[in-house]
Formats: structure tokens, sequence, C-alpha cells
């Protein structure tokens, strides 16, 4: 295992800009985010301007990139959709990323349809040697973790991104989500209570020894990525927190 850290820890951010921050961190992986929101790397940008992006995803400051975390546009048509991701795969073949995470559909989507989007995805990004995680997140169908596995189980070669926090607060919170560990392939990390999704480091009630302690029962080998993002709140010192979870982590490995 390693530590590695998002660039969606600073959406206010370019991705240069980002990958700046978390050099001065002293991180030394990375997951980059993308998504049509914000100043950072786009979907549309990496279909349409491939080579750009190639070279942006190529100057990271000596950081490595571990992962992708890919949050397409729900409402592209089918074709467009599945062209970005299609790009995004070719993307990570070309700087030699594996993991690309990808968010599950929202909470009432008809299953049979979702299974129908997710083996299409896992087609793709199995053409280039890539393997597609889904994130478990609050409002969405991994929310409950049951429902996560049976995914998993009806999509061959589908993963889990693991984001505890999201089974530790909200209309879960406390749910037993040990069933997902033998599918997860990354994990997304910030401490959590029952009360509020992001707190302080060492306010919160994730268990990151335990967590390591059972994915290596799995042999897991992949990020401690952590995702803490900057909420700009001035009674909060982001930099500060980003370095208390990297030393924290570091110290479980």
């Amino acid at each position: 295992m390693f530590v590695a850290a998002s660039t969606e820890c600073f959406p206010q951010l370019s991705l240069a800009d980002a990958l700046n921050r978390l050099v001065d961190l002293e991180y030394t992986r990375v997951e980059v985010a993308m998504s049509e929101k914000g100043n950072q790397l786009k979907p549309s940008h990496v279909h349409n301007q491939f080579e750009n992006a190639l070279a942006q995803c190529r100057q990271t400051q000596r950081l490595t990139v571990v992962a992708f975390y890919l949050d397409l546009d729900p409402e592209l048509p089918k074709a467009d959709y599945y062209a970005q991701f299609t790009s995004c795969c070719k993307l990570a073949k070309a700087i030699k990323v594996v993991q690309i995470t990808v968010r599950s559909g929202e909470l009432g989507t008809p299953f049979n349809e979702e299974i129908e989007r997710l083996r299409e995805l896992v087609r793709i990004a199995t053409l280039d040697g890539v393997v597609v995680g889904l994130k478990t997140e609050i409002g969405r169908m991994t929310q409950d973790p049951s429902t996560a596995a049976v995914l998993c189980d009806n999509v061959k070669g589908l993963t889990i991104a693991l984001d505890p926090s999201h089974y530790v607060f909200g209309p879960l919170a406390g749910v037993n989500y040990d069933p997902l560990f033998r599918y997860t392939s990354h994990l997304q990390l910030r401490d959590t209570n029952r009360h509020k999704l992001q707190v302080r480091v060492g306010q919160g009630e994730v268990e990151y020894g335990r967590l390591v302690n059972q994915l290596t029962k799995f042999n897991y080998n992949r990020a401690l990525c952590v995702n803490i993002v900057d909420e700009n709140d001035p009674d909060i010192d982001h930099f500060g927190e980003m370095r208390k979870m990297r030393l924290l982590l570091e110290s479980l490995l």
C-alpha cells in the first residue's frame, strides 16, 4: 500500500496549481480528478484535445499519477458519454494508470439500466487494461453496501473504490461494509463522524488501522488516497489537515 492524495482536495485551483500544492505537502502520488465542474481537467477536454490533456498529465511535478477519478456528465447522450469515457481510458493507458473511479447511478436508477451502463464501462476499460472502481457514495446506488456488492457480482471485472466516510455518516451511518473489502481496488479517505462528512483529522470515527488490516487480508496493495476537500473555512488549516492525514496513514504502513 502507499499514500496518495486527490487533486479534488483543491477544487478551486487549476490542475497545475493543485499538483504544486501536493508537492509542497510532500505527497509523492496523486489521483487526478476529472469533472466538467471546477478548474481542473475535464472529460470533454480529454476527448476533444487529447494531446493537450496528455501533456498536462505528464507535467506532474515529480508526482506519480496512480488513479483517475472521473465524474462524467450523466446528461450526455449515450454515444458522447461512452466516447468521453473511452478517451479517458486511452489517457490512462498512455500514462500507465490502471485505476479509474466512476460514480454509481443516483438512487432510483433502474437496476438493469445501471448494470448495462457498468458492463459497457468495464468492457471499454478492459480494452486499455484499465480497472473500473465504483465509488461508494451517499445518495447513489452504492449508498447501501449490499447493493454495491450485488452490482459487482453482476458486472464481471467491476471493483469498488471504497470511501468509508459515506458509511460512517449519512442515512446508513454505522452499517457494516466489511463485505466490500474483497472487491476494493481503491480507497478515498478523510475523517468523518455521524454528524458531518468531513471533520478535522482525529475528531472522526474512521478506523484507519482496521481498514488497513482488513484490506491486507485481501492482498490490497493500492492507494490510500487522501480526499480532504478545501472548504475555504478560515477556522480550519487545510494544509495542516492534509499533512496530518499523510503522516497518520504513513505510520500505518
